[in-house]
């Protein structure tokens, strides 16, 4: 397994991490496993501590407070594993998101807020953004080489968002949201992928900003 690739890479006609934990965050999937969610929590802190090529089933299991059979049990392999933990955080990406734009007040809030806090939420992961950080070409090489069915799985997720937004009337039917949603999570992704030397990540009022003047103005049909 490469430690690093896995995270955004899947094998040919199979469901990437990302599309899977869409798939869970639309079907809200709960871990009802206590033995399973604290593997996952000690897998992640030790990834995020350690780095996931440095650390071995051994490392989880005793972070965890439990055998390496007890391990073993729940993930067969320390790639399961790993595709389990940055599945649930991409997982929880998705939950924090929907969680965050109720927040606003307004349909245009809602797409700043998203914009600035997917952003925030991707880079500022300790596990999903220090993957990013150490590899920066990786996600950009991921996202040509799969069919577009990354861009896809996102563009699923907001063009939902903004369905809701033409059922409660707050969007023109007229508008075509898988085009404007497309639009929106290219302008994101490039700015997850490629470093900009013009534009400050991590000034989420300049990104506000951009949002409200660039991304807002195509709600309109």
């Amino acid at each position: 397994m490469d430690p690093v690739a896995s995270p955004f890479t899947a094998a040919p006609g199979a469901e990437s991490l990302l599309e899977r934990a869409y798939t869970d965050a639309l079907a809200q999937v709960d871990e009802a496993d206590d033995i399973r969610v604290r593997v996952l929590d000690a897998a992640y802190e030790q990834f995020c501590r350690m780095g996931i090529q440095r650390s071995t089933m051994e490392d989880v299991a005793k972070r965890a407070g439990l055998s390496r059979i007890t391990v073993y049990r729940r993930f067969a392999t320390k790639d399961t594993l790993v595709e389990h933990v940055v599945r649930r955080e991409y997982r929880r990406y998705f939950d924090r998101f929907l969680v965050e734009i109720k927040q606003a007040e307004t349909v245009a809030d809602r797409v700043v807020l998203g914009f600035v806090s997917s952003l925030r939420a991707i880079r500022g992961n300790p596990l999903i953004g220090g993957l990013i950080a150490a590899e920066p070409g990786l996600l950009a090489s991921s996202m040509i080489t799969d069919d577009g069915r990354t861009l896809a799985t996102v563009r699923a997720f907001v063009a939902g968002q903004l369905r809701q937004e033409q059922h409660a009337g707050t969007v023109s039917t007229g508008l075509d949201v898988d085009v404007v949603a497309e639009l929106m999570v290219r302008v994101s992704a490039s700015f997850l992928a490629i470093p900009s030397q013009v534009v400050d990540l991590d000034d989420d009022e300049r990104l506000a900003e951009l949002a409200r003047r660039y991304l807002v103005p195509m709600l309109e049909a």
